[in-house]
């Protein structure tokens, strides 16, 4: 027999469908800065010295790792959450780099900002674990 109590309410699917392609988004976007980052192309190189960091390929190629492995991790269901940790960490220190020499704001810094916001609010919208987890109470 199946019952129905009043006043409960259905999962609707849309929140995660959005979650899921908010995250298919920011996983494209991660992994695009991933791959040329382990490719160390040119324009990488160039980005890194004219905020002072050394543009040595090998240096790239394991920041490009850990960024993939963190993509990874968010790509997971399971280890989103590390993966939605490590890469807040890795954006948090591409902002403090391009704040440390003063650059303007409105280029990297809001773009890392808004994909961490993205990396968040769709790990929010696709987990019914972490909605819960962070339900006001």
């Amino acid at each position: 027999m199946n019952t129905i109590q009043l006043g409960a309410t259905l999962p609707s699917a849309t929140p995660r469908r959005i979650g899921l392609a908010l995250s298919g988004l920011a996983i494209l976007v991660l992994l695009a800065d991933a791959v040329a980052q382990l490719l160390a192309i040119p324009p990488v190189l160039n980005a890194a010295a004219s905020i002072g960091w050394p543009s040595t390929p090998a240096l790239w190629q394991c920041v490009g790792a850990v960024l993939a492995a963190a993509t990874l991790l968010y790509a997971i269901p399971r280890t989103a959450f590390l993966g939605g940790l490590l890469i807040t960490g890795y954006l948090g220190g591409a902002v403090a780099s391009h704040v440390r020499v003063g650059e303007d704001i409105v280029g990297p810094t809001i773009a890392a900002v808004a994909i961490c916001a993205i990396v968040w609010g769709a790990l929010w919208l696709r987990d019914e674990r972490f909605r819960a987890l962070t339900r006001a109470r």
